[in-house]
């Protein structure tokens, strides 16, 4: 696949597309995991992130190993995001999860 998207020149094309996609995706993710996990469930985002960055490093093909690399650090921007969105909640711009109590 690699090669056809580099002979029609739109390798950059499908990366920027998938980047895009990914980050569209982990912004409903950091919503629901606040909302559903609170702060504690950080470490998931941190071992994804691991987990792609390694297979990122470790893959030869270029398209494979960007879109590894873009989840990896989208999964290490979402940590911070989990906890600013704590923030938003407590300012009341997200709704709170009326069966956890962790938000003082």
């Amino acid at each position: 696949m690699t090669q056809f998207l580099q002979s029609c020149h739109m390798l950059g094309l499908a990366i920027g597309l998938c980047t895009f996609l990914i980050i569209g995706l982990f912004h409903p993710v950091v919503i629901k995991s606040e909302y559903h996990f609170g702060t504690r469930c950080w470490w998931v985002f941190l071992l994804l992130g691991i987990v792609a960055l390694a297979a990122s490093i470790l893959i030869a093909d270029v398209f494979w190993s960007a879109v590894l690399g873009v989840t990896a650090f989208s999964s290490f921007w979402t940590i911070l995001e989990i906890f600013e969105q704590r923030e938003r909640v407590r300012k009341g711009w997200f709704p709170r999860n009326p069966r956890r109590n962790d938000y003082d």
